[in-house]
């Protein structure tokens, strides 16, 4: 399981960041992954690699800036419960792919569903101009004043729909119409954070602190009648944001924030796991910093 929370601004207030993200990879922690990084075949992507033998290269989060003048975010999440039939492919790709082609969301998403035959996931797609607040409205693309394009795309049932900005949102592992309630109360502060810190000449450092403790929070919320009918005897163990089964082998094993002012200027934090035991493994934090135009 994964849990994502975006904001994405409306560009109605000058001064705020463009976008903040705060986003869990649950995961077996034995399964091998590279750090977030530039990637090799395009130094304009930034995110962590999957390197389970037979699908290297796979992500579950990354954002980049191509083609040039285009910034876009995929991030992927399973739905839990679900069973899909003529599943010949790995969802790994499906962010890469996004990152490093040329579609624009919308018309990724459409050819996306076209060829379904991956495992059921929840696809977020974000796209910003880089020229920000000085792009007119498209209304075609679905874009608001400032160039921003926000969609959530899945094959469980298939759907593309489009996501407001302006306000905090948070994604999860069902379907928007039933989200999990670790998915709503997560929401409710991350919308707080956001309220309260995306001001001007805000303390980023405060901001990215507040964002971690959110992801780190081992609050169960619970009884979730939508997660025990996809979960079953787990669904405990999983309500919370910051997961950790019981049997030490599965949970959040990184812990990402993103910020993007509204100069474009990236800050990609990040906290990973190295080793199979939260309590006792080291965490790594990696920091990127970019001026993505």
């Amino acid at each position: 399981m994964c849990i994502l929370f975006v904001y994405v601004d409306d560009g109605s207030v000058a001064g705020r960041y463009r976008l903040v993200l705060a986003s869990n990879r649950d995961e077996f922690y034995a399964r091998p992954a590279k750090l977030a990084a530039p990637w090799e075949e395009n130094a304009r992507i930034i995110g962590g690699r999957d390197m389970e033998p037979g699908r290297e290269g796979g992500t579950w989060l990354a954002i980049g800036n191509h083609p040039a003048g285009q910034i876009k975010l995929g991030a992927l999440l399973n739905v839990t419960g679900e069973n899909k039939a003529n599943v010949t492919n790995g969802r790994g790709p499906i962010v890469a792919n996004f990152l490093k082609g040329e579609l624009t969301s919308r018309a990724y998403s459409e050819q996306l569903l076209a060829q379904d035959n991956f495992g059921a996931f929840n696809f977020v797609s974000i796209q910003l101009d880089a020229k920000g607040s000085d792009r007119l409205e498209d209304r075609s693309e679905g874009r608001n004043q400032s160039g921003c394009t926000v969609l959530h795309t899945s094959n469980a049932p298939h759907s593309i729909d489009m996501c407001k900005t302006g306000q905090a949102l948070g994604f999860g592992n069902s379907t928007l119409e039933k989200p999990l309630q670790k998915v709503c109360r997560g929401r409710e502060r991350f919308d707080e954070i956001v309220a309260r810190c995306n001001v001007p000449f805000a303390d980023k450092d405060a901001l990215v602190h507040e964002l971690m403790e959110l992801l780190k929070s081992d609050v169960r919320h619970f009884p979730d009648p939508e997660l025990t009918r996809r979960a079953g005897q787990h669904a405990e163990f999983l309500s919370s944001v910051n997961v950790r089964m019981p049997n030490g082998s599965y949970g959040s094993r990184t812990h990402t924030v993103i910020l993007i002012d509204h100069n474009n200027h990236m800050e990609f934090i990040e906290q990973t796991l190295s080793g199979t035991d939260p309590h006792t493994g080291e965490w790594i934090t990696t920091r990127i910093e970019r001026e993505l135009v």
